[in-house]
């Protein structure tokens, strides 16, 4: 364990008991695991690391972590201040130096939306530094409203069933964890606020550099799930539980019928 740490960050009882329960459901982070932890420096990634630090102090098993923040080499990109926090939280962190923003001038037409495509380059270069440092999983600070808007973005634009899994193992070899999975969003934006820590936001995002389009997609259907809670304030709580107890006998996909009357 790390103990140089000179400060520790105020995290909610309930926050805490959400994702112990979620660790303990998934097995997402054991005995012995080397983690990487996606750092952006948004309210998420900020979250994810102090949860991930508290794990490490009071699990009853031993594990490695380690923080990484990718640079797309933008100009003027910098995590000074970024580097600082972990440093003063006693967390290991490391800028991994890329050349996306330089690739991706090609790759962008004006008028295009390229949040997806830096967010799988940032991901690629992420695992590409996981693989080089040996370890065995890979934390990303996704959250159940993340988790929600990623199954009705899939089937209203794409006509299929599938969201964000808690835990599954990579073509490299390691398993991809996301610890948040059961955390709302709200919750990681309150840990923020009651520590007083800068988040960063989009404007890190080097598509608000060109001339793009915004996500339109997650915009509409985290709006569309907005007006839905409110006349139903436990459409979360129900749309959790129906993640964990699929009945998938009863849709079209004839492969997956069960029934002996076939």
């Amino acid at each position: 364990m790390n103990e140089n740490k000179t400060k520790v960050a105020k995290i909610s009882k309930k926050l805490l008991r959400t994702i112990g329960r979620t660790n303990a459901t998934y097995k997402l982070i054991n005995e012995g695991d080397k983690v990487l932890i996606g750092l952006s420096g948004g309210k998420d990634s900020l979250a994810l690391i102090h949860a991930i630090s508290h794990m490490q102090r009071h699990a009853p098993f031993d594990f490695e972590y380690e923080a990484c923040t990718i640079n797309y080499g933008m100009p003027n990109e910098q995590y000074i201040a970024l580097s600082e926090h972990c440093r003063e939280y006693g967390i290991v962190h490391k800028v991994f130096e890329t050349n996306i923003f330089e690739v991706s001038q090609d790759a962008i037409r004006p008028n295009s939306s390229f949040c997806s495509y830096f967010s799988r380059m940032r991901r690629g270069a992420l695992y590409d530094y996981a693989e080089q440092g040996g370890f065995t999983k890979v934390a990303l600070g996704h959250h159940l409203d993340d988790m929600v808007e990623s199954y009705f973005m899939n089937m209203f634009y794409n006509g299929t069933m599938r969201t964000l899994a808690p835990i599954y193992k990579t073509e490299r070899g390691f398993h991809l964890i996301r610890p948040l999975i059961t955390v709302r969003e709200s919750q990681t934006r309150a840990f923020v606020e009651e520590n007083e820590f800068v988040a960063i936001g989009d404007e890190a995002c080097p598509a608000m550099l060109k001339d793009v389009k915004a996500p339109y997609a997650r915009a509409k259907t985290k709006e569309w799930l907005k007006e839905m809670e409110k006349e139903n304030k436990n459409l979360f709580k129900m749309f959790q539980a129906s993640f964990a107890n699929i009945q998938d006998d009863t849709f079209l996909d004839s492969t997956r019928w069960k029934r002996d009357d076939i």
